[in-house]
This record gives structure tokens, C-alpha cells and sequence, in this order.
């Protein structure tokens, strides 16, 4: 039967599950300054920050892999088993990085471990975001699926907001001297508390009525990965989504990651400053993923990702320019206002996504098709932004040059999608089922 909305238990387990994931990933982008000179040497020609932006990068790259490995498991026994193992492996990566030696105390095995873990990491996260999106949109009604689906687009910026208070109040309540020699473990230890609490909600779920009717009626696919990759059909679909996701992810990493990242390493904004701000802005942005959710159901999902891509994509330079104007001494207030307009926009890239993601594929190989073009999209290309970027400012010499690549892609993609891709709004993901 077709469902009509899904229970607050179904949906409280998928975003709290899938905000602490993301809290595991991005606590260390909130640390990644401290955490440069905590794991690289800070001697040589090239700044600790850009390593320990690659470390970060290197586990987003291999997020497709996991879509792949989970995606796989999820399609071919069922949506909850996939996710509450990708659950495990995230929040224990994040113990592990608490655990881990530093660069000072072991060298450069300090490092290679570090890297190891966020791959780790990846591999599970790849696997985290088809599930939550998948197993939502699977229990709402086809008319309200922009909007219940928007909970889970909004775990990523709440589990940042997290991440970045976790952190923050550790610095506050240690000092500054004592966070910097061993606080900043504090954040990645309490990954272990969160996954406690979401291994109990997550484990009260049953399989969805979809994907069990599916199975009952033998219509499941044997083969995921063959279906999702070798049969034309749907490696086109896959490609089509990877154009939308890409320009979307783009704007949203610049706008909630490589504006902190810039503020505190080229604009030399401290740290408690720029975490007041982020967070601030990051609170004040959250609500509208649910918002422009809500608004894909009744004027479509594309027309809604499409605008905050362009927008966004033409309003990084002017924005940056003000945050320079204002950052000494940092003006806070307008400082905010300037990441909370690119937050903003970033929600209209990524409110009505998953409900876009899921309706884009069929349901037998739904999981690893949402699963691999997000991963590509949002952990190669997305995440890409954050070295790219800072390679283009020290090869062009222009503390804004990072900001071509945050321009073209999400430009290029949409009129790509305009141009290719119909909206979906209006499907029923139901059909192959009933027939």
C-alpha cells in the first residue's frame, strides 16, 4: 500500500542517523586549520593547510566506491541494513582519528593513518546518503516527497552546525593552549556518544513497504551494480544526475566550507570569530532545505535547484569581496549576513535533491544509482573545491582566483540540465511496483 507520510519514528532515525555521519566527516573540516599542523610537517615549501585539505578530500574521492559497495548491499538484502553499517564504520573512524599519534610523536606514519581513516570514512558516507534519501522517499506519498526528503538534505548542514559547536564550546571551556596540544581530540571522541545514539533509533526500523513488495514479488535486482553500470539506460541517467548534483554540491561546499576555510587561513579571521559566524549563519540556513523541499512539490524540483546554482555561482565574487571589506576588524554581523545569503542559496541547490535523486532512478537499482552519482558529484566534484580552489589562488596569485572554478561548474551544469534533463515532480515511484 502506497504510503501517506512518513512516521516521526522514520524519519527522527534517518536524520539523526544521518547527521551524525555527517558531523564524523565534517568535525574535521571544522579542525582542518589546527588539524594541519597537528598531523604535517609545518617546515617546507608548501603549507600544512594544503595536505590536510587533501586528507580531507581523499575521503570524499572514494564516497562512489562506497555508493557502489552499500549501494549494492542496500538494493540486493534491503535499505536499513546498509545504513546502520555505514553508521558504524563513520562513527568509529572518528574515535579512531581522537586515537590517532601526531606528526610530532610518530612522524609520518601520523599522517598515512589520518588519510586511511577519512578513506574509511568516505567509503561509509558514500553509502550513508542513498539509503537515508532512499529509505524516506520510499515511505512518503509521491505529492510530498520534496518535502520529507528535505530533512535528510539538511542533515549535512546540521551535523556541519554540530561539528562546528562541538568544537567551539571545546575551545572555549579548555583554552586555547590546551585545545591546541590535545582538545581538538574531544570532538572526534564524542562521535562515539552520538553513534550510540543513533544505532538505537536506527535499529528500531523495519524494511520499506516498497522495497518489500518488491522482493515479495521476485522483482529485485540479483545484479545492482551490472544494472546500475552496464545496461545504457541507466549509466545515461546516472550521468544526467551527476550534472545536476555537480553544480549544486559545487555551491554548497563553497558556500558553507571554502568560506570558513577562507576566512581563517587567507583572511587570518581567529578562529572563535569565525566559528561564531559560521555557526550563526548555519542556524539561521537551516530551515529553508525543509523550505524549498516543501516548494519542489508544488513548482518542481529543477526549476528551484537550477536558480540557487546560477545565483549562487554569480554572487560568490561580490560576497567574498564583502567578506574581505569587513573581516578587519570583522564586522560579525555582516560577515554573518554574507555566509547565511550563501547558505541560503545553497538550500535552493539542495532542499528538493533527494527527492529529485530518487524519482530520477527505478527502484531496483534505486540505492546504488542515488548513491554513485551523488557520491561523484558531491566527493570528487564538490569536495574538489576545496583544493582546487586554494591551487588556483597560489597559481594565479589572487586570494579570489579559487573562485572561477566555483563560478563555471555550477553555470555550466545548469544550462547543461536545462538543456537535457526534464523535472520530476509529479512521479510516482510506486508504478513499477503496481504494475
Amino acid at each position: 500500500m502506497k504510503p501517506e507520510r512518513p512516521s516521526y519514528t522514520i524519519l527522527s532515525a534517518a536524520l539523526v542517523g544521518s547527521v551524525v555521519e555527517w558531523y564524523d566527516l565534517f568535525v574535521y573540516g571544522t579542525l582542518v586549520v589546527t588539524l594541519s599542523v597537528v598531523f604535517f610537517p609545518t617546515s617546507g615549501s608548501v603549507p600544512p593547510i594544503l595536505p590536510a585539505l587533501g586528507a580531507f578530500v581523499a575521503g570524499a574521492a572514494v564516497r562512489p566506491v562506497g555508493g557502489v559497495l552499500f549501494g549494492r548491499y542496500g538494493d540486493l538484502i534491503g535499505r536499513k541494513f546498509a545504513f546502520l553499517l555505514t553508521t558504524v564504520i563513520m562513527g568509529l573512524g572518528s574515535v579512531g582519528v581522537g586515537l590517532l599519534p601526531t606528526y610530532n610523536q610518530v612522524g609520518i606514519f601520523a599522517p598515512i593513518a589520518l588519510v586511511m581513516l577519512r578513506i574509511v570514512q568516505g567509503l561509509a558516507l558514500g553509502g550513508e546518503y542513498g539509503g537515508a534519501a532512499t529509505y524516506i522517499a520510499e515511505n512518503a506519498s509521491d505529492n510530498r516527497r520534496g518535502f520529507w526528503t528535505s530533512f535528510t538534505q539538511s542533515a549535512a548542514t546540521v551535523g556541519l552546525l554540530l561539528a562546528t559547536l562541538v568544537s567551539l564550546a571545546t575551545r572555549i571551556y579548555l583554552g586555547n593552549a590546551a585545545f591546541q596540544s590535545w582538545g581538538w581530540r574531544v570532538p572526534f571522541l564524542g562521535a562515539a556518544f552520538l553513534l550510540i545514539i543513533a544505532l538505537i533509533i536506527r535499529w528500531k526500523l523495519t524494511e520499506t513497504a516498497l522495497f518489500t513488495t518488491l522482493k515479495n514479488l521476485k522483482r529485485t535486482s540479483l545484479t545492482p551494480l551490472s544494472d546500475t553500470l552496464a545496461r545504457k539506460e541507466n549509466l545515461k541517467l546516472i550521468i544526467l544526475a551527476l550534472v545536476v548534483v555537480s553544480g549544486s554540491a559545487v555551491v554548497w561546499h563553497t558556500a558553507q566550507f571554502y568560506t570558513a576555510i577562507f576566512m581563517q587561513s587567507t583572511l587570518k579571521i581567529d578562529f572563535l570569530t569565525a566559528a561564531i559566524i559560521i555557526s550563526s549563519a548555519l542556524a539561521l540556513g537551516s530551515p529553508f532545505f525543509v523550505f524549498f523541499g516543501w516548494l519542489s512539490d508544488r513548482i518542481g524540483r529543477l526549476k528551484i535547484m537550477l536558480t540557487g546554482s546560477v545565483v549562487g555561482a554569480i554572487s560568490f565574487y561580490p560576497t567574498y569581496y564583502v567578506i574581505s571589506l569587513y573581516s578587519h576588524p570583522p564586522n560579525i554581523l555582516i560577515l554573518t549576513g554574507m555566509l547565511f545569503t550563501q547558505i541560503f542559496l545553497s538550500a535552493m541547490c539542495y532542499g528538493p535533491m533527494g527527492a529529485f535523486l530518487v524519482e530520477f532512478f527505478p527502484a531496483k537499482v534505486r540505492y546504488t544509482s542515488t548513491s554513485i552519482s551523488h557520491g561523484i558529484g558531491t566527493g570528487d566534484i564538490g569536495d574538489g573545491t576545496l583544493v582546487i580552489a586554494p591551487i588556483l589562488v597560489l597559481a594565479m596569485g589572487s586570494i579570489y582566483a579559487g573562485l572561477i572554478w566555483s563560478t563555471v561548474v555550477p553555470i555550466l551544469s545548469s544550462l547543461a540540465a536545462l538543456y537535457f534533463i526534464r523535472d520530476t515532480k509529479g512521479k510516482s515511484i510506486w508504478t513499477e511496483v503496481l504494475q
